[in-house]
């Protein structure tokens, strides 16, 4: 008995400086990924609009930070009830767990873990807010965010990653959010969108991106630090599977970009910078749930097919007249949806586990799971939030009136615009040469 005891000691996790510092700088990068995001967004508004895009994400490191350490570990992740939703009173608060308390299986704390799960926790109803731009009012937004959160996000990371929840018990693969943070941002941004109807001169007028430079770079840091996001995800470093997961991220989203602008160009006729900018986020997407299972070969595929897809998909608003300003529906939803399906085909039974797909003799077995996963997410973040801001509009509106959208978001809403041009050519030298201009025709007309 006494060597049982010691066996199982042995073989019990303790605590690894160097997964734990790993995980920290993940944790950092997907932090990252928020500001990331608002640039990206920031950068495909019109000028009027884009303090206000980067408002809504920016906004959410604040909510979705102090309801997570309240309530929001514990429900996403504490002991389950029924497979739906998880409750610890020891992570209320984050007030009765040790410093040095592992995860459970894991060599890293509970606090780094419960920090990384924080960022994605942020992320994602930032994700939403792509599809809202020009028209909600902030403060309608920042509680539609703290509801959503509740209400959608903490259950629904539950059923996918919590011990017990019936998606994680089902068997479904999602690596790093494809349904917990893609497709459910998607779902919940086509829900809110047809509550709170289309833009003012939707498909009339030109609503062309402000700086594709500010695009390109919010693009490329949420590159940067999807490497985090999706990496990170397996909490360690011990086995290869997060170092493939690395490759996989990389491959799939270049090979989306090129399947995104070889579209464009057959389509079009040019090569776009936010084709390639959203062609990568393409790639990312999908990749999520899909590149913890599948090899280097497989990620070119997914990402490919992603990339096509989603350049397709984006048009879909103005066939159907759904107002999705960023194409969050397109990309998000759609993407998502891609990936977390391709793994029935894709998943080779060697990397993050032993269930394969159909391309590696599976049968059709996880891709049934892959679908229950994805339906049963995109249709409760869709009828949840069209709900949300169903009573919210009732209540205290969730749109700005129309003379506010049209004059601008960002002056209205927050008493600021992006740029000032008060003091271009404004210098005495300017003004002295002006007046004389003036007063000559001036003169000119007293004579005539």
């Amino acid at each position: 008995m006494a060597s049982a005891i010691t066996t199982l000691a042995a073989d019990a996790p303790t605590l690894s400086a160097a997964n734990t510092g790993f995980m920290l700088i993940c944790s950092a990068l997907v932090m990252l990924m928020t500001p990331g995001l608002a640039f990206f967004y920031g950068g495909m508004v019109r000028v009027k609009s884009s303090l206000n895009m980067l408002m809504m994400s920016f906004i959410s490191l604040g909510i979705v930070t102090i309801l997570w350490v309240l309530y929001g570990f514990s429900l996403a992740f504490g002991t389950d009830s029924g497979g739906f939703i998880g409750w610890s009173s020891d992570y209320v608060g984050l007030s009765g767990i040790g410093i040095t308390e592992l995860w459970d299986g894991y060599t890293i704390p509970v606090y780094v873990f419960a920090v990384f799960q924080l960022m994605f926790a942020v992320i994602t109803p930032a994700l939403i807010s792509g599809a809202l731009a020009d028209r909600v009012k902030f403060s309608a937004w920042a509680l539609f965010s703290a509801l959503w959160v509740t209400v959608v996000y903490f259950p629904v990371a539950h059923w996918v990653w919590g011990a017990g929840g019936w998606l994680f018990e089902l068997g479904v693969i999602d690596f790093a959010g494809g349904t917990a943070v893609h497709i459910n941002a998607g779902a919940a941004a086509l829900g809110v969108i047809l509550v709170i109807g289309k833009r003012v001169g939707f498909k009339r007028d030109p609503m062309r991106p402000h700086s594709l430079p500010l695009v390109m770079l919010g693009a490329g840091l949420l590159w940067f630090g999807w490497f985090g996001f999706n990496a990170g995800s397996w909490l360690g470093n011990d086995d290869g599977v997060g170092a493939v997961m690395f490759v996989n991220t990389q491959v799939a989203t270049a090979a989306a970009m090129l399947a995104w602008l070889a579209y464009e160009k057959l389509r079009h006729g040019s090569f776009t910078t936010l084709g390639a900018a959203s062609g990568a986020v393409a790639g990312l997407v999908a990749i999520t749930p899909s590149g913890g299972s599948c090899s280097p070969l497989g990620a070119i595929a997914i990402g490919a097919i992603a990339g096509l897809v989603c350049a397709m998909a984006v048009g879909l608003k103005y066939k159907f007249g759904y107002d999705d300003s960023l194409d969050v529906v397109g990309v998000h939803l759609v993407g998502g949806v891609i990936g977390s399906l391709l793994v029935g085909f894709f998943a080779t039974g060697g990397v993050q586990s032993d269930a394969a797909g159909l391309f590696y003799g599976g049968g059709l077995e996880q891709l049934g799971k892959q679908a229950i996963g994805v339906f049963s997410v995109l249709a409760y973040s869709l009828v949840v939030s069209a709900v949300l801001a169903f009573l919210l509009d009732k209540t205290m509106g969730m749109r700005v009136t129309e003379d506010d959208e049209v004059s601008g978001i960002d002056q209205v809403e927050h008493a600021e615009t992006a740029y000032d041009f008060s003091g271009a050519g404004g210098g005495a030298s300017s003004r002295s040469t002006a007046a004389p201009v003036h007063a000559a025709a001036a003169s000119k007309k007293v004579d005539a």
